[in-house]
C-alpha cells in the first residue's frame, strides 16, 4: 500500500484528506504535520520516505516549499543525489495564482491542486504524481501558461524576498527574517523591480 504524509496547518483538512484517501484502499496516511518543524520531524520517522507528501503552501507564517529544500539537503548529505529518492510532492493550496504555481513546480513539486478542486480531481492528481507525471488541472494550466515565466528570472534570494513582499512584510521585517542589512534588501528589491517591470510595491503584490 502506498504511503502518504500530510503537511497542512488545518486539522480538518488533514482529517478530510485522510478519510478520502484511506477510503480508496490504495493509500495509507503514514504521518502528518501542521508546521515546517513538525514536517522536518517526520524525516526521522521509520515510515520515511513516503511515496508522496501532500503539502500546503501556507503553514502559518511559514512557506511550505522550504520543505523541498530540506528534503534535497538530506539526500545530498546522504550521498543520494537522485531526485527519484526524494518523495513526490503534491501542493494542495487555497492559492491558485500563476506565480505560486510556477514557484512550486520550479522548486520540485510534481503537481498543484487548488483546495477548491473536487474529490475526483484530487484523487486524479495523487494518482498522476505517484505515476511520475506532472499534474495541473486544465484551469490552472491555462492561467500559468498565459503568464511569462517570471520565476525563472530570479535568483534564489530574490525569490525569497519577493515571496516575503507578497506576504506583506516590510523591508525591515524582511531584513530581520533573512539576517541581511536593510541596504542589501533595498538592492535586491531594485533588481526585482527591474526584472519584472513593476513600478510599485502593489504591482509586486499583484504578480
Amino acid at each position: 500500500m502506498l504511503t502518504i504524509f500530510l503537511v497542512d496547518d488545518h486539522v480538518m483538512v488533514r482529517r478530510g484528506l485522510e478519510a478520502r484517501l484511506a477510503a480508496t484502499g490504495r493509500y495509507r496516511i503514514a504521518g502528518e504535520a501542521a508546521s515546517l518543524s513538525g514536517a522536518r520531524g517526520l524525516l526521522a520517522s521509520p515510515e520515511f520516505p513516503p511515496d508522496l507528501i501532500i503539502l500546503d503552501l501556507e503553514l502559518g507564517d511559514e512557506n511550505g516549499l522550504e520543505l523541498i529544500g530540506t528534503l534535497e539537503k538530506q539526500h545530498v548529505a546522504a550521498g543520494e543525489l537522485s531526485r527519484g529518492r526524494i518523495p513526490a510532492i503534491l501542493v494542495y493550496s487555497v492559492f491558485d495564482d500563476p506565480f505560486r504555481i510556477q514557484s512550486a513546480l520550479h522548486m520540485g513539486a510534481r503537481g498543484y491542486v487548488s483546495k477548491s478542486a473536487g474529490e475526483a480531481e484530487m484523487l486524479a492528481a495523487v494518482e498522476a504524481v505517484l505515476a511520475g507525471r506532472i499534474w495541473l488541472d486544465p484551469r490552472l494550466e491555462l492561467k500559468t501558461k498565459a503568464m511569462p515565466d517570471i520565476y525563472a528570472l530570479f535568483t534564489k534570494r530574490e525569490r525569497e524576498i519577493l515571496e516575503l513582499v507578497q506576504k506583506r512584510y516590510d523591508n525591515g521585517a524582511i531584513a530581520k527574517k533573512l539576517s541581511l542589512s536593510l541596504r542589501t534588501i533595498e538592492n535586491y528589491l531594485s533588481r526585482i523591480y527591474a526584472k519584472t517591470g513593476a513600478a510599485t510595491r502593489n504591482e509586486l503584490l499583484a504578480l
